[in-house]
């Protein structure tokens, strides 16, 4: 069981959202603990769960991603299985960068990166359409991404 945030924790967790490349040292100086707790807090917050994993954030664009989709699925069947074989379908896409299963008009949202219109068309024509039990596909292309944050802020 996860035990209950304090302000130290907070701090760090703020902290290593907005960069978690910081080192130890550097967090100890900013939340005025020394290194060893502060690894100590870090290697419990990690453990209990709060903090999932590291990673760098990429800026698509760069990497010829131009075209951000936002789509949504019906299926024609909701029965468990079928949406456990929908959901072990589209994770394996790399296109596919979230897939959220929402309450609603729809069952699934997917954020989908690609390079332009055609490589998306192409993608749900050969990769899409290929899971079963799809009942409706409806794309919205992003035009502008006003916020991007990943960053919970906590307290």
């Amino acid at each position: 069981m996860a035990s209950a945030l304090d302000l130290m924790d907070i701090k760090i967790l703020n902290l290593l959202q907005r960069d978690s490349s910081l080192h130890v040292k550097e967090i100890a100086s900013r939340i005025g603990l020394s290194q060893s707790p502060t690894y100590e807090r870090i290697k419990k917050l990690e453990k209990e769960g709060y903090i999932d994993r590291y990673v760098a954030l990429v800026n698509r664009e760069k990497l010829g991603k131009h075209l951000m989709v936002i789509c949504t699925v019906t299926l024609k069947e909701q029965s468990i299985a079928s949406l456990k074989e929908f959901e072990q379908s589209i994770i394996k896409f790399k296109e596919v960068l979230e897939v959220l299963c929402i309450a609603g008009s729809s069952d699934y949202l997917l954020k989908i990166a690609v390079e332009d219109v055609n490589t998306y068309h192409t993608f749900v024509i050969e990769q899409i359409s290929s899971i079963a039990n799809i009942s409706n596909l409806s794309s919205s292309f992003v035009l502008k991404e006003l916020k991007k944050d990943t960053a919970i802020e906590i307290g």
